[in-house]
């Protein structure tokens, strides 16, 4: 067998066979096909996308390429949730300890932000303290004793997505669904789970713009997920304006902490009720999402989910007192306020254009190695449809470096638009796909 013979059966958009998928990604993640003959067949999968049979031959291929999770010890379903990133989405800081108040364990890996979107490992990381390096063995003991874990990207899950991923970034192959649906459900298949609830974001601040393109996407991954045995969920949600009001990591923990509280942002905590009370149903807890999302509030009303979040800290070197006092989060040294120019109505707040202006105040990064800044961000006063007048209060910037602030206003004065006509409303969570 040969990897040429294979890239040119792609190039005539004819189908591959099991056996030269395998020699292909085993092939590259052992070094023995070079990087160019990759390229070459990633490219030809865009020209001549993969059929579903074929994304899932490459999807078992590269979930076994590494180190898979066996929770098969403990006693409970094992779910989880991942989306496709947006700009203020910390719904996985929040839906986990809600859920974890029941008898559902959600081993929960996480990665890095890059570009406009941030990542869940940098938000926890802004909490003094916090360790996500965990070994196999601390991480399964946090299962067993709190019923959830949130540990980052190791090396061992799914090598050959992670090199093949870094390819198509620089060989312009990463919008391809086939791809992206193999890449997503390679990592989050090792994790030993039993069901997962996708969240599927389109619009300004998304990977998929389209709520066509979206919807085709999550019908990839929830039968990709079905395929392999997994009851798979995924909620198409709208990401053109940010999630919540505070965008940045230290301040995506102050309202994480506000909505375990009880009170937060309306949008944010629908949101994660929704999620949360799916993988309730997922995990057999409740009989409907309706009833999920009333256990789920009942878990925050009562303290207890607030309390699994402290816990987790505790068990991860977490400051607590984070907990009681923002104050022990890093906190920017300036502040900026935004004004609105003129009244009207908020017709736009483009999610793209906050997630680069943040990117750049220091929040976020361009390549894997770049430092962030966990104390600066944004802190929005106003959503899409509010009524505002001239000089109104629009956003807060923290900030740290007068030249980034310069950087970041070039994003934020794009990022607006008043309208003198009220927008009409668009539901967050826009389809549904999948059995429960």
């Amino acid at each position: 067998m040969r990897a040429v013979d294979i890239i040119q059966k792609k190039k005539e958009g004819r189908v591959l066979f099991k056996e030269e998928i395998s020699f292909l990604v085993k092939g590259f993640t052992h070094n023995d096909i070079p990087e160019y003959q990759m390229s070459a067949f990633l490219m030809a999968c865009c020209f001549k996308p993969l059929n579903f049979q074929e994304t899932l031959h490459l999807t078992h291929e590269m979930l076994h390429s590494g180190k898979t999770f066996d929770f098969s010890d403990i006693p409970f379903k094992k779910i989880d949730k991942h989306s496709t990133g947006g700009v203020g989405d910390k719904t996985s800081l929040i839906l986990a300890p809600i859920v974890a108040c029941y008898d559902v364990a959600i081993p929960m890996i996480s990665g890095r932000g890059l570009g406009h979107t941030g990542g869940t490992v940098d938000k926890l990381e802004s909490i003094p303290g916090f360790k996500m390096n965990l070994t196999f063995e601390e991480f399964q003991d946090n299962l067993k004793t709190l019923h959830f874990s949130m540990m980052g990207q190791t090396k061992d899950i799914a090598p050959a997505d992670a090199k093949m991923y870094a390819l198509r970034d620089v060989t312009a192959t990463v919008e391809c669904i086939p791809l992206i649906a193999a890449s997503i459900m390679s990592k989050k298949l090792a994790e030993g789970i039993d069901g997962l609830v996708l969240d599927v974001k389109f619009g300004y601040g998304a990977f998929m713009q389209k709520l066509k393109d979206a919807t085709e996407l999550a019908k990839w991954l929830v039968k990709i997920g079905e395929s392999s045995g997994k009851k798979t969920i995924a909620l198409v949600t709208d990401m053109n304006q940010p999630l919540g009001n505070k965008i940045g990591n230290s301040l995506e923990i102050e309202e994480t902490i506000e909505v375990l509280q009880g009170h937060g942002p309306k949008d944010l905590i629908d949101l994660s009720l929704t999620l949360s009370g799916t993988m309730l149903t997922l995990g057999g807890i409740s009989r409907s999402v309706k009833e999920g999302v009333s256990l789920s509030q009942k878990a925050i009303h009562n303290g207890k989910a607030l309390q699994k979040f402290k816990e987790l800290l505790q068990r991860q070197g977490g400051d607590t007192r984070v907990i009681d006092s923002f104050s022990y989060l890093p906190s920017a040294k300036y502040t900026f306020e935004f004004l609105a120019p003129k009244a009207g109505f908020l017709a736009k707040i483009n999610a793209r254009n906050i997630g680069k202006g943040a990117s750049v105040l220091g929040c976020g990064r361009e390549t894997l190695t770049d430092a962030i800044d966990p104390s600066v961000g944004f802190i929005l006063h106003k959503k899409v449809g509010a009524k505002v007048q001239k000089k109104d209060i629009l956003l807060t910037i923290r900030y740290n470096d007068e030249k980034k602030l310069a950087a970041s206003m070039v994003e934020l004065i794009q990022a607006f638009e008043i309208t003198p006509k009220k927008p009409s409303f668009k539901p967050l969570i826009q389809k549904v796909l999948g059995k429960l």
